[in-house]
């Protein structure tokens, strides 16, 4: 069971397609908090789970994210409109959700390329939402200068192997924002602060 007032964190959980049917119900007993969702990949690929998880977390007053993972050969304009898209055929954004850039595979090309796809991406996000979205990543790919530019970006770094709320926080970061600190049997992570100030970092709708 966890709480948000364990230790400051708030507790949530990310998924995709690979977890199939998911009982939202069941982790916001256990004192899951938030959670982020797979909703697309690339220009044309939806996570055909999206639009359920979407409608199961909101009915279970879960704060709700959506994110897109990155395939930086491609279109960050064509990628950024197939994700807002697909958010909009689910229901849309209420007050308070959470977007985020899944930023881990550089599909073959170099750093200030992968880096220049996901500042594109992030800016044409944050100009259609108001929301700034999270960038997901860890140390290795970040410090090899994939992420070079994004430090406006709240950074939601994958560091499974530190303890929780503890992770190391690569370049250009200089401090973290979600931590993704475990990743079986599913992937589990700690907002530092609560619900309020989560929210504030999401859609609002005025």
């Amino acid at each position: 069971m966890y709480s948000d007032r364990d230790n400051g964190l708030l507790h949530g959980i990310d998924v995709s397609n690979w977890q199939k049917s998911v009982d939202w119900a069941e982790h916001a007993r256990s004192g899951v908090a938030f959670a982020f969702v797979k909703a697309t990949e690339g220009g044309d690929w939806t996570d055909h789970w999206f639009a359920r998880n979407w409608d199961r977390m909101r009915a279970n007053w879960i704060v709700c994210g959506a994110y897109h993972f990155a395939r930086p050969k491609g279109d960050p304009e064509e990628q950024a409109r197939h994700f807002l898209g697909t958010i909009r055929a689910a229901g849309g954004l209420r007050r308070g959700d959470l977007l985020a850039l899944d930023l881990e595979n550089d599909d073959g090309l170099r750093p200030d390329r992968v880096a220049r796809f996901a500042r594109y991406w992030c800016g044409i996000v944050e100009r259609r939402t108001g929301v700034r979205p999270f960038v997901y990543t860890f140390q290795n790919f970040a410090e090899e200068g994939n992420c070079a530019g994004l430090s406006d970006y709240p950074l939601w770094i994958a560091s499974p192997h530190r303890p929780r709320g503890r992770p190391v926080v690569p370049r250009p970061w200089h401090d973290w924002t979600i931590h993704q600190h475990a990743n079986s049997p599913i992937d589990r992570n700690v907002f530092r602060g609560g619900r309020k100030r989560l929210t504030r970092m999401g859609f609002d709708p005025r």
